[in-house]
């Protein structure tokens, strides 16, 4: 399985890239593969406030309906409309052209609190 080191990832299966202060989130391969064919994806409003944890948006496939959850508290400062478009990219590349939202954060110092790095994650999924 696609495990991308230099990454930060949740037990939810969101990854994390950070950069400065600002961090862009996608959804893992691991991911990707359990929901399956994404048909829609509910990306969250530009300016939205986030909160560790919490549901931020929605991606549909044809086995499921999953909630996206916010991996650190920030405001959403971009999203990637291509997926309103084409929301198989989360499924074709969901490490490059199928990142979901950038989000400026909060506290840039406390960014990888409680997140996992890419040998953690590898061990949580059992690649």
């Amino acid at each position: 399985m696609d495990v991308r080191d230099g990454l930060l990832y949740t037990d939810e299966h969101e990854w994390l890239r950070v950069e400065g202060d600002t961090a862009t989130v996608g959804i893992t391969a691991y991911a990707a593969d359990q929901l399956g064919d994404v048909v829609f994806v509910e990306l969250p409003a530009l300016g939205r406030s986030l909160r560790r944890a919490e549901a931020f948006g929605v991606v549909e496939s044809v086995k499921a309906v999953s909630d996206l959850f916010a991996p650190v508290d920030g405001e959403v400062v971009e999203v990637n409309q291509a997926l309103v478009g084409k929301p198989e990219l989360l499924n074709s590349d969901p490490y490059g052209e199928g990142w979901i939202a950038r989000v400026r954060l909060a506290e840039p110092a406390s960014d990888g609190e409680g997140l996992k790095d890419a040998d953690a994650y590898r061990r949580m999924i059992g690649a």
